[in-house]
């Protein structure tokens, strides 16, 4: 009988989610949804020193906005609760001591002051940071050099400790990887990692594996960051008698620099100007806000599309992708091995492509927040949604709604008068004067009707509509932007269109 797909992703709660950390939550999440399996949140936190208040529900709500809601977390519960490792620590230790009574891992009493002393010891120019590994552990204080007695002594007078993993001798190990097929380790390069602290909390190599066997997780897609530590994992479902029922992994390929030069970082973010978490981050200790895609003015389709993208692709030139099409389409094979540089304006491309092709009430009550937050106050629903639909087309991001729309609701602060002077005669002052009373006595306010009077008054005076129809623009909207001025003028209405017009004739005579 085939196993029911499980996969999951397993943050620690120290901080904004950066979107490489998205970009595995949306692998993990698409290839479980393909193949019928459940997606679990799992959140790693025994590494109590660097915890961070609220980075839990931080994670969630951008799981929530990103639309990749977790089968089984803390929030949504599961069969296998707890999912916070902090609340699972009792099950860690008899693990950890197992594989020692086993004689795969060992006591290490070594206090921070010896450890200390060796690294200082048998540095070399060669060897800068040398490991407690299978030489060193032979010179250190452990129960491989320590005998039964003094070992059982040190135990029962509470002598701080932790277990190490001992690594074999000479050995290479080998795993088949989804995305970049054998993968071969030979041990001599791998140290004794820890596994449980001095403070029972076990460190990510136990509880991770111990997690996964416990969890029934058969998929593991991680960074491909997390690659070295691969042999102690794959040594710890032998040692633990679990290697049947060991997951497939995948070592997803990096996210780099625009350059292509090493991880892309929230300092690359900062130095560059653009975002790299998905969401505000406000650290509690410095007060200090690292904007996200979000509040950067991305709708949350485009943000799951461009990660998609990110180090994948279907075999087509395709680039636009709802959630479900990704769903459909995804597979680990067409996942690239190199890492993939980000390209913020290819980012911002694909902003620009959903906000086109989103309805215009879809997106109305984004663009009413994002326009309030900008102190323009919408009152008329059904003249919010017909702006929406003449400007969307022009607006990359959603916070360009607001210079893109805000004239429709509030006259415009200032008028670009600069721009209208230097060609600015008698015979366009004629002109606009006899506009005003032509369109006063109009009977129709259609785009369509208004173009054709325009022009027909232009032709009447000898004038060219294009050298009018920028001194309109500006005097409707205060600058060089905007849709089609005649659409404009026919939302705006009869009045408040006369009126900007006079108001702006009245500025260029004073």
């Amino acid at each position: 009988m085939t196993k029911k797909v499980r996969v999951r992703f397993a943050p620690s709660p120290t901080g904004g989610l950066h979107l490489g950390g998205v970009r595995t939550v949306l692998f993990n999440y698409l290839f479980a949804k393909q193949q019928g399996g459940d997606f679990i949140v799992r959140i790693e936190d025994t590494d109590q020193g660097r915890f961070v208040e609220g980075a839990e529900a931080y994670i969630f709500n951008t799981l929530k906005w990103c639309g990749l809601e977790p089968d089984e977390s803390p929030v949504h519960g599961g069969p296998y609760a707890p999912y916070r490792q902090s609340e699972r620590k009792e099950s860690y230790r008899q693990y950890a001591e197992q594989l020692v009574k086993d004689g795969f891992a060992y006591y290490a009493f070594d206090t921070p002051a010896e450890l200390e002393e060796m690294r200082n010891a048998f540095k070399t120019p060669e060897n800068p940071s040398p490991q407690y590994n299978q030489v060193i552990r032979e010179k250190m204080r452990n129960s491989l050099t320590l005998g039964v007695d003094e070992v059982t002594r040190l135990l029962s007078e509470n002598t701080p400790f932790v277990i190490r993993v001992k690594m074999p001798l000479n050995e290479t190990i080998r795993f088949t990887d989804m995305i970049r097929g054998e993968v071969s380790f030979h041990t001599s390069q791998v140290d004794d990692k820890v596994l449980l602290k001095a403070d029972g909390m076990p460190t990510y190599h136990l509880a991770v594996v111990v997690d996964d066997y416990l969890m029934k997780i058969t998929h593991a897609f991680r960074g491909e960051e997390w690659l070295p530590s691969a042999p102690v994992h794959l040594f710890l479902w032998k040692y633990l008698g679990w290697e049947a029922d060991m997951p497939q992994w995948a070592h997803l390929p990096l996210i780099l620099k625009p350059d292509g030069n090493g991880k892309l970082s929230k300092r690359d973010g900062d130095r560059l100007g653009f975002p790299v978490f998905a969401m505000d981050w406000t650290d509690p200790k410095t007060k200090e806000t690292t904007i996200g895609f979000k509040e950067r003015g991305f709708l949350p389709e485009a943000f799951v599309n461009l990660l998609a993208m990110l180090g994948w692709n279907d075999g087509t030139d395709r680039e636009i992708f709802t959630l479900a099409e990704l769903v459909e389409k995804f597979s680990m094979e067409r996942v690239h091995k190199g890492g993939a540089k980000f390209d913020y304006e290819k980012a911002k491309w694909y902003n620009h492509e959903w906000i086109k092709l989103s309805p215009a009430a879809e997106l109305q009550p984004k663009v009413k927040t994002i326009l309030q937050e900008g102190g323009i106050t919408v009152t008329d629903e059904k003249l919010l949604e017909k702006v929406i639909g003449l400007v969307k087309d022009r607006c990359t991001l959603l916070t360009d709604f607001v210079q893109q729309g805000s004239f429709f609701f509030q006259s415009p602060v200032s008028i670009d008068t600069a721009a209208i002077k230097p060609k600015w005669d008698d015979k366009k002052n004629l002109f606009f004067t006899e506009l005003i009373r032509a369109w006063q006595l109009s009977t129709l306010w259609e785009s369509a009707d208004l173009e054709k009077e325009f022009k027909e008054l232009a032709a009447v005076n000898e004038l060219k509509t294009g050298d009018l129809m920028l001194p309109l623009r500006i005097m409707l909207v205060g600058g060089k932007f905007g849709p089609g001025v005649f659409d404009i003028a026919a939302v705006l209405g009869k009045e408040e269109t006369i009126a900007r017009i006079k108001h702006t004739l009245a500025v260029i005579q004073a």
